[in-house]
């Protein structure tokens, strides 16, 4: 042991590093990379079992969470939270649930507001502190505007349309018949609250008779009756027809851009046979400086393309069938979540993510960013606009393969319900 060197030492302690290193190596495979293993495919029976209290009908509808696949590693903020669970606000002419940064930690960039107007149900005249975008889900709605040069707006949206209104641009929502009308509310701010808005019940309330009529060049008796609560939601008159509204606020001229947008009826920007993407931004609907969104169809089995948005974090609202997303961040961190309608999504910006259609019915996703113009990059494009030499050293493929890789950044591509 004596004649045997430092230099000898290091030699056979290199040498058996790269042996252990190399045992560990071998161990990983494609579809299984990480150590110690992860995922069921890792496991022994009786370690997969589970026999503390559960709900079942919770656990049945996140599979990802109760068996995650063998490549999710490491840990990741929460980035599933769901309208379904929200508690709902209930008042005569409709009812709204809410998901802030309060309810929903990583939501940062926005909030969202689930929102129901019978026919005839007002929510009052108000204004906020941030900006609002909306998608109609369900029926008809008749929105009202006034913009800073006195410019009023007046229109009916339906299933797929938008709205926007500036933060501080006072505004109105009301049912129409006969169903009246379901919508998502989007505020550029992800403490905005629905117990936080300016409402023209409460300052008229709040302001002293002498000056209410001094204001309005009236005695103060005409305000005698005025509700000494909020309305927020209330059941009014279902309005007359739109024309008559629109002329009645004519006086104050047209607004520069119109603040709805048809974007279930747009031309989508990808289309094939796997699905279509609908996109609104500042370069189509012009009034809407801060919000960026685009809605997503994919058909059963599809693939929203890995792919990542340099610009802004992504919030998903969920409207219809089942989908499962993976988010991929340094670390290396993965998780993957299972989503159904009225659910929400989060991917932090910069985050690499994929998702999958696994129902037998059409997906349908939006996806908003606090931005005036949407960016995306597809791991795809990137890989083919890369000299192949580079990419092949990368990830030890071959040039014949990767020349197969899209190179046009398809967005939706095919694949196969997971049995």
């Amino acid at each position: 042991m004596e004649n045997i060197s430092r230099r000898n030492i290091l030699a056979i302690a290199a040498a058996t590093g790269t042996l252990a290193t190399s045992s560990a190596a071998r161990a990983a495979t494609f579809g299984n990379p990480d150590q110690p293993p992860e995922g069921a495919i890792n496991a022994n029976p009786a370690g997969l079992s589970d026999p503390g209290p559960k709900n079942p009908i919770l656990n049945s509808q996140f599979p990802s969470f109760e068996s995650p696949p063998a490549t999710d590693v490491g840990g990741m903020p929460q980035f599933w939270g769901s309208f379904n669970n929200a508690a709902k606000r209930i008042q005569n002419g409709g009812w709204a649930r809410q998901l802030t940064q309060a309810d929903f930690a990583i939501s940062e960039a926005v909030s969202g507001v689930n929102m129901r107007l019978g026919p005839g149900g007002v929510r009052e005249m108000h204004w906020h502190l941030a900006a609002e975008w909306a998608i109609m889900t369900n029926g008809r709605c008749r929105i009202t505007v006034l913009d800073p040069e006195g410019h009023a707006y007046v229109d009916d949206v339906g299933p797929g349309d938008l709205w926007y209104f500036p933060a501080g641009y006072p505004h109105s929502l009301q049912g129409l018949g006969p169903d009246g009308a379901e919508f998502l509310l989007v505020f550029d701010e992800g403490k905005q609250s629905e117990y936080n808005t300016l409402l023209l019940s409460d300052w008229i309330a709040h302001t002293p008779p002498d000056l209410l009529a001094a204001n309005f060049g009236v005695s103060k008796d005409v305000f005698k009756n005025i509700p000494l609560q909020d309305l927020w939601i209330f059941q009014g008159k279902e309005p007359g027809p739109l024309s008559a509204d629109q002329a009645a606020v004519a006086s104050g001229g047209t607004a520069p851009n119109p603040f709805t947008f048809r974007l279930g009826a747009s031309k989508p920007v990808k289309a094939n046979p796997s699905g279509e993407l609908h996109l609104a931004d500042s370069s189509t609907f012009k009034v809407s400086k801060t919000i960026a969104a685009a809605m997503e169809i994919l058909k059963p089995g599809a693939i929203r393309e890995m792919h990542w948005h340099p610009n802004a974090d992504e919030w998903q609202y969920w409207m219809e069938g089942e989908g499962r997303m993976t988010v991929f961040d340094a670390g290396p961190r993965a998780q993957t979540a299972d989503f159904r309608p009225g659910d929400v999504g989060y991917v932090k910006r910069s985050q690499g993510h994929v998702i999958q259609n696994v129902g037998k019915t059409d997906l349908k996703f939006l996806a908003v960013f606090k931005v005036p113009d949407y960016q995306e990059i597809s791991l795809s494009d990137w890989l083919t606009h890369t000299p192949p030499s580079l990419v092949a050293q990368h990830l030890n493929l071959d040039l014949a393969d990767i020349a197969k890789f899209p190179s046009d950044a398809p967005g939706i591509v095919p694949g196969k319900v997971p049995g």
